[in-house]
């Protein structure tokens, strides 16, 4: 049996084993089969990085720098990592499944964080605001708060990275990151491209581990001044709970059950390819993805059939593969969940037109594969068209008219994203609003 690769942690700018000595598997979801052993964080680790994170923050070179150096190591990050760009792409393939287009697509936009927050690093302004007592004034003074916490979600590693850590660095914070414990890898191979910028040991610090251990670790840690968490909504609920016990600052990008709302005055070729990229691109493993197809009634028939031929003509298999469209589904866990609520739309008594069942498709071998799925007749109480299932899972609901839509679009928890296809400018500016 093949040595399995060991992904140890990275704090101070060294790499550190797991206090305990664990490891766990991590997977290839295209051949569901482990292929690097990565460490078992635990609350011990979390708080050498955070400590460490903590000095880096009051002493040494980080808080010498002035707004204008951390701008230029910042650009300096930004130039690496368009340099390695297919060396990320193909690392997160590896470990989440996403298509290798989507990812080079992806990471070759990273760059342009760490460029536009490098510029705003030496412009963050305060105010003098004037006040009755001419002996005394007032002014707004921007501080870096201190050491954050950085968790983020398997679907996408180092762009929801990327979000967190652009600003946070510009505002002269220090971090500790703890990736998702499926999708870890990405993030220490990312950790060398920022010390190899020239930013100073203990600034960014990554620990792996599983939720209930390094996370919980973190997001308690007294030390620790702000959460920054992507990921499932009952677990940022839950965070969220925990971190104001410490009063910290939270930042929470949860779930959704999107609405993708098509009138029959648009271009239909147009909508049904945006349909389907929106539910099957990154195999619907996306907060944003258009779960919820709202079509008007009068194309509803002519939309789902042309829907349904394009739909299936979505080639499966390798995710490296420039051909591949539709890949695994990154986690054992998600596809079973994926295939349970399958089950619970045919049961709710929706219409299963495509799909509804694990890919056993030759190309798609021993991954971790559901085949992409369309169900229609759905009423927008059923579970399938008001819980998130994260997967490439479509839920058409018709209306009749923009009041309807409207309707059925807010009737739901989420809220985090929409679309609206049209061929009337003040349609497309009332309906969002």
């Amino acid at each position: 049996m093949q040595k399995l690769e060991k992904l140890d942690f990275t704090i101070s700018g060294k790499t550190i084993p797991p206090a305990s000595g664990e490891y766990f598997e991590s997977y290839n979801p295209f051949s569901g089969k482990p292929w690097a052993m990565v460490g078992r964080g635990t609350a011990e680790d979390i708080n050498h990085a955070v400590q460490t994170a903590k000095k880096a923050f009051l002493e040494g070179d980080w808080p010498k720098l002035t707004p204008t150096e951390r701008g230029k190591l910042l650009r300096k990050l930004g130039d690496l990592v368009a340099e390695n760009s297919e060396r990320l792409a193909k690392l997160e393939v590896q470990e989440n499944g996403k298509l290798i287009a989507e990812m080079r697509m992806q990471i070759n936009y990273l760059p342009q964080w760490y460029y536009y927050f490098g510029g705003l690093a030496d412009k963050i302004e305060g105010s003098v605001l004037p006040i009755d007592k001419p002996e005394h004034f007032a002014y707004t003074l921007h501080e870096p708060l201190g050491v954050i916490g950085m968790i983020t979600a398997w679907n996408s590693p180092l762009l929801l990275l990327t979000w967190k850590l652009a600003p946070a660095l510009a505002a002269g914070n220090t971090t500790v990151i703890k990736p998702s414990e499926f999708t870890s890898a990405s993030s220490f191979e990312f950790v060398k491209l920022v010390h190899q910028a020239g930013f100073p040991p203990g600034v960014v610090n990554v620990v792996a581990g599983f939720g209930s251990e390094a996370g919980e670790a973190l997001v308690t840690h007294p030390d620790i001044a702000k959460i920054a968490f992507t990921g499932g909504s009952e677990t940022g609920i839950n965070i969220y709970q925990k971190a104001a016990r410490g009063l910290k600052r939270v930042s929470l990008e949860l779930g959704g059950k999107s609405p993708n709302i098509v009138f029959d005055d648009c271009n239909i070729e147009n909508a049904i390819n945006g349909a389907i990229s929106a539910i099957f691109a990154a195999t619907g493993q996306t907060c944003i993805a258009g779960s919820r197809l709202l079509l008007q009634r009068s194309i509803h028939d002519e939309f789902v059939e042309k829907l349904i031929k394009l739909a299936k003509s979505a080639r499966m298999g390798d995710p490296m593969s420039n051909d591949t469209q539709v890949g695994p589904v990154t986690t054992l866990p998600q596809m079973k969940k994926i295939i349970e609520y399958m089950e619970v739309g045919k049961n709710e008594g929706a219409d299963c037109l495509l799909g509804g069942v694990r890919a056993t498709r030759p190309e798609c071998g021993t991954g971790w594969f559901v085949e992409p799925t369309i169900f229609t007749g759905v009423n927008n109480q059923m579970k399938i068209a008001q819980e998130e299932i994260f997967g490439p899972v479509l839920s058409v609901i018709p209306f009749d008219d923009d009041d309807e839509a409207v309707e059925i679009a807010n009737d739901n928890a989420y809220g985090l994203g929409a679309g609206v296809w049209t061929g009337s400018v003040a349609r497309s500016i009332n309906i969002p609003r």
